[in-house]
């Protein structure tokens, strides 16, 4: 018998009474689970999203009202790694909604207006964006844009929505429907040192959901215990 013979036969049926070889191959139904799982995670469109991203805010700029960057773009001009799946999302004042997206209709992008009435939506080869006039239920103010900084995305600066109120809007958006503290964890690692957390409590105190992070946050190290000195706050009014 020559050696390719013998390696037929290690391969072969088991002999009467061996426990049967198990294979280390992926079953189809396991390959098709693959499959299912793969087409449910977004695409990472970051790039796109930042070109679009770029572009809005050059149309912001001529448009001579005031607005910042939020949401996951703002998150990443931060310098934190998060992958851009959805859309990108500006404030502006809901008195400068109608001169912005005329504006975005004169550049060719097609402007939605949703049922909701605190956001415009508009699309742009395929991206979405978001034109919000109140973050959490609370109006988006000239104080607001103005603690807005200025930051580089992706070579382009723009105003970015001040880390606190970054974190304050994340925090008061959570409720018992929507409450998922994962993609919120790296934010806040990375914006502790930024962030003034004792604001964030003040202006989250009857939300529990934020309450509870807020909590995890000083189990996990990443946040001082709170002390109780959470006085006053701050008025956009």
């Amino acid at each position: 018998m020559n050696l390719a013979e013998g390696r037929r036969a290690d391969v072969g049926p088991p002999t009467t009474g061996s426990p049967p070889m198990r294979s280390h191959s992926p079953s189809a139904a396991e390959a098709a689970a693959e499959v299912r799982q793969a087409q449910a995670l977004p695409p990472d469109h970051t790039q796109a999203i930042l070109e679009v991203t770029k572009e809005v805010a050059g149309v912001l700029k001529s448009s001579g009202c005031p607005f910042a960057l939020v949401g996951s773009v703002a998150v990443y001009a931060y310098g934190i790694p998060v992958g851009l799946q959805h859309d990108t999302d500006f404030v502006v004042r809901r008195e400068d909604a109608e001169k912005v997206t005329g504006l975005l209709r004169e550049r060719g992008l097609e402007v939605v207006e949703p049922p909701e009435d605190w956001l415009v939506k508009a699309r742009k080869d395929g991206e979405q964006i978001d034109l919000i006039f109140a973050l959490a239920g609370r109006p988006v103010t000239t104080e607001l844009l103005d603690r807005a900084l200025t930051l580089p995305v992706d070579s382009v600066h723009m105003p970015v929505i001040d880390p606190t109120d970054l974190m304050t809007g994340r925090l008061a958006a959570l409720s018992e429907h929507h409450c998922d503290y994962g993609p919120l964890l790296p934010v806040a690692r990375g914006l502790r040192e930024r962030v003034d957390w004792d604001l964030v409590r003040h202006e989250t105190a009857d939300k529990p959901m934020a309450a509870a992070f807020l909590y995890l946050l000083e189990l996990l190290d990443v946040i001082p215990p709170h002390d109780g000195r959470a006085e006053g706050g701050r008025s956009d009014e």
